[in-house]
């Protein structure tokens, strides 16, 4: 409402094309998610916690700080678990095996790091490339880097060393992080889907919408997004027993292989997981094909030319946004369970894809292209110079 009133006052003339009611829409969807998300954060943190004593709450409601004081542990940081560190079985227990798996990894890693920095030096150093659409590809490369940073090197430090013990904390680092990266990598697609479709089906006022402060507030946004969907991630399984078992049959700590070693009932825990992962990633999806099924849909109304750019970059970025969810979907739009498909899967979708996109986006969007040309010829010649 603050948004709303300062549009109206600061920007009367734009008011109605800015303040639509589509875009209103928007902000009440994401106010209704923070909402709820911010109810599932406080839902999961104080549901795996013990009530053994006394049960009589000296409030008229049940809320946190009176529910807290029945909780016969330690709530300020001590988790309830007697496991201070974790094996991870990895891919593979044959030493040739996992010798091949490392040096591909390694080459994997290697080209996923080069090819998305040079996506984000050339975004930044070309001057050609100062569109909204290529600002949130260079965060998307950063974001893929940061979220392969955090479980290849991981991955092929185990391969390397056969060291396949974790600890706690860095179990549970590596499982913030990755869903950190990960989830703030799915709303920036669906916010790049956005810039597509007001750049194609709204041209004439693309550049009134899609200014710089918006482009700002929605990377911020996504970031936001990714930051809760992480920590209801960790604090849902934070604070759950691990009594016994050590064991994880995968290559990285994730929240499935990870329940399946906490001694309660993790049914609740699960649909909990299901919600904040397999929903989320489901109805982004969904969201996403209808999105580019609109764009496409209005490309009837371009020229041949601009037609052909709109394919070059909305097939780019449906190719990504398949390669990514459908995997992901398959894995946490189910219950608590892990499968043998998993680990394969899961290599997929944190290793090999964010080397992918680097190649999609390029070998399909020929302005990208050129300037990495142009720039590479440009730092040959200095070098010869």
């Amino acid at each position: 409402m603050a948004y709303d009133r300062y549009v109206a006052i600061c920007k009367p003339l734009h008011y109605l094309v800015i303040m639509r009611q589509r875009t209103c829409i928007v902000p009440l969807a994401v106010s209704w998610v923070g909402g709820f998300l911010h109810s599932v954060i406080k839902l999961s943190t104080v549901y795996g916690l013990p009530f053994c004593g006394p049960s009589v709450i000296d409030h008229h409601m049940c809320d946190m700080y009176p529910l807290l004081k029945l909780v016969s542990t330690d709530t300020y940081t001590e988790s309830r678990n007697n496991v201070t560190y974790f094996v991870l079985l990895g891919l593979t227990q044959n030493p040739k095996e996992g010798k091949v798996l490392l040096f591909m990894f390694l080459f994997v890693y290697i080209l996923t790091v080069v090819g998305n920095f040079l996506i984000i030096v050339t975004i930044t150093v070309s001057k050609t490339l100062n569109s909204p659409m290529y600002f949130f590809l260079a965060c998307l490369s950063f974001m893929d880097i940061a979220y392969s940073s955090s479980i290849t090197p991981r991955l092929i430090s185990d391969l390397f060393f056969g060291e396949k013990t974790i600890t706690f904390k860095s179990c549970m680092t590596q499982l913030f992080t990755e869903h950190l990266f990960s989830g703030a990598g799915v709303f920036l697609l669906l916010v790049m889907a956005y810039d597509r479709y007001v750049a194609i089906c709204k041209p004439l006022h693309y550049l009134v919408i899609m200014r710089q402060r918006v482009c700002v507030l929605l990377l911020v946004v996504s970031w936001a997004g990714g930051f809760l969907h992480s920590v209801i991630q960790l604090s849902t399984i934070y604070g759950l027993p691990f009594c016994g078992p050590n064991v994880i049959d995968h290559f990285l700590c994730d929240m499935y292989p990870l329940l399946e070693l906490v001694c309660a009932d993790t049914y609740i825990i699960g649909v909990l997981v299901v919600v904040n992962g397999g929903l989320i990633c489901t109805i982004v999806f969904l969201l996403l094909l209808v999105s580019y099924g609109v764009i496409l849909h209005s490309l009837k109304n371009l020229s041949q030319e601009g037609r052909r750019k709109a394919l070059q970059t909305c097939g780019s970025h449906i190719t990504v946004v398949v390669c990514f969810f459908v995997p992901c979907i398959f894995i946490y739009v189910r219950p608590a369970k892990t499968f043998y498909t998993d680990k394969s899967l899961s290599v997929f979708y944190t290793v090999i894809t964010p080397m992918l996109n680097p190649l999609i986006y390029s070998l399909r969007n020929s302005e990208l292209t050129y300037a990495m040309k142009k720039l590479w010829k440009r730092s040959l010649i200095s070098h010869i110079k």
